[in-house]
């Protein structure tokens, strides 16, 4: 089966359209707060909608971040090095978009250089950028691994994400201890069987 490339985000969507205000915001959560039956004048939950809009600010921040400007700076002196560099154990911390129920796990990611690298602590923040966006995990995936390739240039990227979603463990079906695992390789680990297979064995999942 094909998957059609998806192509990353690099700033937020916020440029492109003007935000509600912070006070319609706080608006809105006082609305959800009554839908919900409960009366937010209440003294326990008159300073909610402000804690909910912070939190949103918190939450959401990669919409004002640019993925582009985080790997601008490369380096070219790599001596030669053609094996992957890898980073495990990413924390992933996002919001899903259909319920807006959190999602968390970790990120693996690699990529074998060809003539520049950029910053080991770069690649953490192209995941931290894209989680804090309402996301699926299989786009937050693929747009991990697309800014990548379009920025270094790489012989192959590899990127896995391990995730548990709130909207499957909080609501709906109830299942607590089921996590979704997505995938996307491109270059050399798609084409090299045993480059793949060593990327998910360090990933743990050989």
């Amino acid at each position: 089966m094909s998957v059609n490339p998806v192509k990353p985000v690099l700033v937020g969507d916020n440029d492109r359209k003007p935000r509600p205000s912070r006070e319609a915001a706080m608006e809105a959560v006082r609305t959800l707060i009554a839908w919900a039956g409960d009366d937010p004048e209440r003294e326990g939950l008159i300073d909610t909608p402000r804690r909910v809009v912070d939190a949103y600010g918190d939450w959401f921040q990669g919409y004002d971040a640019d993925v582009a400007k985080e790997l601008s700076r490369t380096f070219e002196e790599v001596e030669g090095y053609d094996d992957m560099v890898m980073l495990r154990e990413i924390e992933v911390e996002s919001h899903c978009e259909h319920h807006m129920a959190p999602f968390l796990g970790k990120a693996y990611v690699a990529y074998v250089p060809t003539d520049k690298v950029v910053g080991i602590s770069k690649i953490a923040r192209v995941v931290e950028i894209f989680s804090r966006r309402l996301q699926t995990q299989e786009t937050l995936t693929q747009e991990v691994a697309a800014a990548l390739e379009s920025h270094l240039a790489p012989a192959g990227v590899a990127v896995l994400i391990d995730a548990a979603h709130q909207c499957m463990t909080t609501r709906g079906v109830h299942h607590r201890h089921v996590s979704t695992l997505t995938t996307r390789f491109t270059g050399v680990f798609k084409t090299d069987p045993a480059l793949m297979d060593r990327f998910l064995k360090l990933a743990g999942r050989g």
